[in-house]
């Protein structure tokens, strides 16, 4: 997902989104912490937009205000 794809977005479909993102993201950690992923930078990469989500969430929340 992109930065345009994600301002496109409306602000609970963010949120859900963001939801599955840090279980899967949690998940993927305990996974590599038992058995190496075949691509750990997948780990920062999802962090990575985890982050970006958030960003926008958050630059919304001062919008209202």
């Amino acid at each position: 997902m992109k930065k345009e794809e994600i301002k496109e977005l409306s602000t609970q479909d963010l949120k859900d989104r963001l939801e599955e993102m840090e279980k899967a993201y949690l998940q993927q950690k305990i996974n590599h912490s038992i058995s190496p992923l075949d691509n750990p930078a997948k780990i920062t990469q999802d962090r990575k937009m985890i982050a970006r989500v958030k960003t926008e969430l958050r630059q919304r929340e001062l919008n209202i205000k």
